[in-house]
């Protein structure tokens, strides 16, 4: 049996996306059927629809999303139909890194992610009889319904408010685990975040959750600066004003430099900035998506500083998420402040505000 979905479909790489109806193959033995009520937009998604990756067209992208269970596969024991789930990246489950608990690190992920054929390959969708790719990160969530899996499901409160949820799959837990889950930093201890979008600000709040102190946000874009601070950040560099932006880390830190540093970015001059703005033993996250060529000062290095690369927060989704909901309820983490939602029909919309600054997390409401 196929269902029938409404999905935002890329045909072509930089090109609007266009609301189809598909085919949807009914949920294998090992599957979850889940009906999306939202789907947050990352600029992961925005990078692979002009080629990043080079996943196969035509495809549904979409890796945030949240909804509720509507059919389940006869080995599927996490989640029933009615549950309500957040949907984040897939994991394979059997490789080195995921027996260490460390999924989003998993051998396999990248062709999990991005191949767009799924566990049982082909990918479940046809346009017309015509195969679209799917399984965009075990999900492709730009649409009303999806297939998941037990990796890569997160059965979550039905108190909680689903059509806000989304964004916790990916870009929300990226910013906080870098600070809960890789730098674990003491109380006290200062922190410099470079880039005041999603990743950066969710960073933020878990730097007040962790109790950090100064909290320094450096932007180009006053609305994400004047947020910052709202969220807590004690200081806010523009950017586009202030040219010396380590000098200023440095003064603001008495010339000590910020004990750790978060890079959201991938902008290679500011990801060196954000390394030279370290106190000796300092560490610096690089989690700004990757894919470009990055140099460091080598005497800056050898007085105990580090770099490290993160992905997805270094998350373990089914023990991190919840904790973020927790973090919610207590009022720790109110990501819910940076949304900003639109309709499925709208996707192209929400992508322009999102690519020109407008917003910092679009959220897509399903018919």
């Amino acid at each position: 049996m196929a269902y029938s979905i409404s999905a935002a479909v890329l045909h072509e790489l930089s090109a609007p996306f266009r609301l189809e109806t598909l085919a949807l193959e009914e949920p294998a033995d090992d599957e979850i059927l889940v009906r999306i009520v939202c789907a947050g937009i990352c600029h992961t998604d925005i990078k692979v629809s002009k080629g990043y990756a080079s996943v196969p067209l035509p495809v549904v992208l979409g890796h945030e999303g949240a909804g509720v269970v509507e059919q389940t596969g006869k080995s599927v024991t996490i989640v029933a139909p009615g549950d309500h789930v957040l949907l984040t990246f897939d994991s394979c489950g059997d490789c080195l890194q995921c027996n260490a608990r460390h999924p989003a690190y998993c051998d396999n992920g990248q062709t999990l992610s991005f191949s767009c054929l799924g566990r049982h390959s082909p990918s479940p969708l046809t346009l017309n009889g015509e195969r679209v790719y799917g399984s965009f990160f075990g999900q492709s969530s730009f649409a009303s319904h999806v297939i998941s899996n037990e990796r890569n499901t997160v059965k979550v409160d039905k108190d909680l408010p689903l059509k806000k949820l989304g964004p916790l799959g990916c870009g929300f837990q990226t910013g906080a685990g870098a600070i809960l889950n890789v730098l674990q930093p003491a109380t006290g201890q200062s922190l410099a975040i470079f880039g005041g979008g999603n990743v950066g600000l969710s960073a933020v709040m878990a730097a007040v959750i962790s109790k950090l102190d100064p909290i320094i946000v450096v932007d180009n874009n006053t609305d994400r600066l004047a947020m910052a601070l709202k969220l807590g950040a004690s200081h806010v560099i523009d950017a586009g004003k202030e040219a010396e932006i380590v000098a200023q880390i440095n003064r603001i830190t008495g010339n000590r430099g910020v004990n750790y540093s978060v890079d959201t970015t991938n902008i290679p001059a500011l990801v060196r900035q954000a390394f030279e703005s370290l106190a000796n033993r300092g560490s610096c996250i690089h989690s700004g998506g990757g894919g470009k060529d990055l140099t460091f000062p080598g005497s800056h290095l050898l007085h105990g500083r580090s770099v490290q690369g993160v992905i997805q927060g270094d998350s373990d989704p089914q023990v991190f998420i919840p904790q973020l909901l927790d973090y919610y309820r207590k009022g720790l983490f109110p990501f819910d402040k940076l949304l900003s939602f639109y309709p499925l029909a709208e996707i192209n919309r929400a992508v322009a505000d999102m690519t020109a600054g407008q917003v910092i997390k679009p959220v897509l409401q399903m018919p």
